[in-house]
């Protein structure tokens, strides 16, 4: 009776068990909005509080200590955490012209192994309908993706390598985090806190770039998306755009997706990855076809997964205009 007692919980808990796949959206921007339309509230508020639970929030360090025993070059890098944002709407609650403010503090890489990627993460979690209040135990890095459209048509898919941490053999789209290391920061501690809110925004939007051109291996200068300014006009900028914030169900990671075109072609970048500098992350690049894009959602990890829908709408949103 015991034994057939354990099988039945350990279905259960399998049955409620998120699948890899499975994704929520946050926040969709299916306009795409520039740098213009971006903000940031950098704020302690924002930051990780600290489990009751003595047992469960020393389990971090436990984690942390294991790992680096295994991996000796394992570095506890800062990482921008997610609270959360608000989305204004434009006059006559245009979308074309809303803002949005993400809420963003710093949490680390030792409390993201030890509090998402723990075993034991829902236990982190705290009952209740705002998202904010349910993962305010969680380190919540915010990751970065970029559907990627190339000259010719096709969608950039890496396939992860089998040595990384998370989803190895995956598809994803290229990405990783914003870097708070990028624009200064060792605390929240500022004299100007409107210019470091500028730059923290501004890193939104260059480290995008950066990890597309790490992972992929095209220039820079290659990169432009468009930004729909009326019904008829349409402007090309350098920036690219950003389309919301995607979390996977397993282990609450949010990740803010943006979309770019490469003026280069696929048969291109496939010579271009062979010498990407991130390339050790990843096994293969694909260009895909939409539908061929449609078709892999089930083997990306859930943000990912998510990351394609947030595309898909910006893609319905430019038919209807």
């Amino acid at each position: 009776m015991l034994k057939r007692l354990h099988c039945l919980s350990t279905l259960a808990a399998m049955e409620n068990t998120p699948l890899p796949y499975s994704y929520k959206l946050m926040l969709s921007c299916p306009s795409g909005l520039p740098p213009s339309q971006v903000f940031v509230d950098f704020n302690r508020n924002y930051d990780r509080i600290p489990h009751p639970d003595v047992n469960l929030e020393n389990s971090i360090d436990e984690i942390w200590d294991q790992k680096a025993q295994q991996n000796p070059s394992l570095y506890n890098g800062k990482k921008f955490r997610y609270g959360g944002h608000a989305l204004l709407a434009g006059p006559d609650d245009q979308a074309l012209n809303c803002r949005v403010f993400l809420h963003l503090g710093v949490t680390d890489y030792k409390t993201f192994m030890g509090t998402n990627l723990n075993a034991l993460w829902e236990k982190f979690l705290v009952p209740s309908e705002d998202e904010t209040v349910r993962c305010k135990h969680t380190a919540n890095p915010l990751g970065n993706g970029a559907v990627v459209e190339t000259s010719d048509g096709r969608i950039l898919l890496l396939k992860r390598s089998n040595n990384v941490g998370e989803f190895p053999g995956h598809f994803v789209f290229p990405g990783g985090h914003p870097e708070p290391e990028e624009v200064g920061i060792v605390s929240l501690d500022s004299s100007d806190p409107e210019l470091l809110n500028r730059r923290v925004a501004q890193e939104m939007f260059d480290s995008i770039i950066r990890e597309v051109v790490e992972e992929t291996g095209v220039p820079a200068e290659s990169l432009v998306s468009e930004s729909r300014l009326n019904r008829n006009l349409i402007s090309m900028q350098k920036s690219p755009v950003f389309i919301g914030i995607s979390r996977r169900e397993l282990n609450v990671r949010p990740t803010a997706f943006f979309f770019m075109k490469c003026t280069f072609q696929s048969n291109e970048i496939q010579k271009l990855y062979a010498s990407a500098q991130d390339g050790f992350e990843s096994t293969q690049l694909y260009a895909v076809s939409k539908d061929e894009l449609e078709n892999l959602t089930s083997k990306m990890p859930g943000c990912h997964h998510g990351g394609f829908v947030l595309y898909k709408l910006m893609i319905e949103a430019q038919k209807n205009n």
